[in-house]
């Protein structure tokens, strides 16, 4: 099993970021999938979650209405669109699969002027 994420970067405040998870080794459309995220000196928080067909999706309160989960099952990969950046969303993003449970290596995302 493979999951690696991309897409990471710096933006300033206010700005937009597509994160993309792409999957090997497992049977995608089946999977539930999951982002979280760890800031600098924090655990990690589940950020959003998205089922295997795509229709079920759920956000920690404070990105929603600023992130979309989606996947395209055609293609193997999970996506985070994120828009309206702020400093609190400076984290390492990670790609998770809970029936795994396998963890992607991470991608950096840095909000900053």
């Amino acid at each position: 099993v493979q999951l690696v994420e991309s897409g990471g970067g710096l933006v300033q405040p206010g700005g937009s970021l597509n994160l993309s998870c792409s999957a090997s080794g497992f049977v995608f459309r089946n999977a539930a999938l999951q982002w979280y995220r760890q800031r600098p000196g924090k655990g990690l928080e589940l950020v959003a979650s998205i089922g295997g067909t795509g229709e079920i999706t759920q956000y920690v309160d404070s990105v929603k209405g600023r992130f979309t989960i989606s996947r395209d099952n055609s293609k193997n990969e999970m996506y985070l669109q994120m828009t309206g950046l702020n400093v609190d969303d400076t984290a390492v993003y990670y790609c998770f699969r809970p029936t795994g449970p396998n963890w992607g290596q991470g991608t950096q995302v840095i909000i900053a002027s």
